[in-house]
């Protein structure tokens, strides 16, 4: 059997499977073993799919071979509420969407790669994410259209791989955000949330988040972006996280935003930075608060009741 990717050996995406020979071996009744998270380019190089690519491969089969259902087992027993080490309240979900589950991939959730769900979806494969230590029902990933029932928010991420940049006093006038992310981005480093400010003199601030990882890098790029800019100053955090709620039922009710930032406010919990998407929304908070936060928001939308 041949899993033919592109040629980007680190990252690489799959291009086509050719499956006769796992659909003959099962037709004689033999288990079949393949290897994931590797493949091969159209010259025969070995390939590798990168992060998460072991999934991405389980779906991808899956995908060709028309099964009903692909199981990924790890070391949970399912999508959970929010993270059981820091809200003792969560609970396992028994389904959750494809766009759900990309949301809370790409938030915190680690308990899938976000690339192997958005192959999911694209093929319509339902996902069961399962434990491989005990059985289990574990939690079902599928369609929107397949879903009964469209909860308000079905999770609160969190998010401490992050940090916060801000370039003050640049000039307010077309290019100036290319100015200051092109040099980020062709140092390879993916930039998060993003805010601009404007000030009464004609200029402004402009802030931006980034992997805490990338956070020294970034600093070192903007000091000198800062001086051919002439701006005034560069500021950062790197003690800062994300905070977020989830859930499809954000479409069709209104007053979200709201609620989740009244029930910050009560808890005296400041909000540095928002973003939104139509099933998210997500806000930067000190990191001394996330615990406080995550707890308060899965409290305050109705999670700590299992089955809510």
């Amino acid at each position: 059997m041949r899993i033919l990717t592109d040629s980007v050996h680190n990252k690489a995406r799959i291009l086509d499977i050719d499956d006769d020979r796992i659909h003959r071996d099962l037709r004689a009744g033999k288990v079949v073993v393949v290897a994931g998270f590797q493949g091969v380019d159209e010259h025969g190089n070995i390939t590798t799919l990168g992060r998460g690519g072991s999934d991405t491969t389980a779906v991808a089969l899956a995908a060709a071979l028309e099964a009903k259902e692909c199981q990924i087992y790890t070391d949970v027993d399912g999508v959970y509420t929010s993270d059981p080490r820091v809200v003792p309240a969560a609970h396992r979900l028994d389904t959750v969407t494809f766009e759900e589950m990309l949301e809370m991939a790409s938030l915190g959730a680690k308990v899938l790669q976000s690339r192997s769900v958005e192959f999911a979806r694209k093929y319509n494969v339902r996902l069961r994410v399962l434990s491989s230590f005990e059985d289990g029902p574990g939690t079902l990933i599928i369609s929107e259209e397949e879903s009964m029932e469209e909860p308000l928010i079905s999770g609160v991420t969190i998010n401490q791989n992050e940090a916060k940049l801000t370039v003050l006093g640049v000039p307010d006038k077309p290019g100036i955000a290319s100015r200051i992310l092109g040099p980020i981005a062709e140092a390879n480093i993916e930039v998060d949330m993003i805010v601009q400010n404007v000030g009464a003199d004609g200029s402004t601030d402009f802030t931006f988040t980034v992997s805490r990882t990338d956070y020294d890098q970034a600093m070192g790029i903007l000091k000198q972006v800062c001086k051919e800019m002439n701006a005034r100053a560069v500021e950062g955090d790197n003690k800062i996280a994300k905070l977020s709620v989830v859930g499809v039922g954000m479409r069709s009710h209104a007053g979200v935003a709201s609620k989740m930032f009244q029930a910050l406010a009560a808890e005296n919990i400041n909000i540095r930075m928002i973003s939104t998407s139509e099933i998210k929304i997500s806000v930067v908070v000190d990191e001394k608060y996330i615990e406080l936060g995550a707890r308060t928001l899965h409290t305050a939308f109705d999670l700590d009741k299992e089955g809510a």
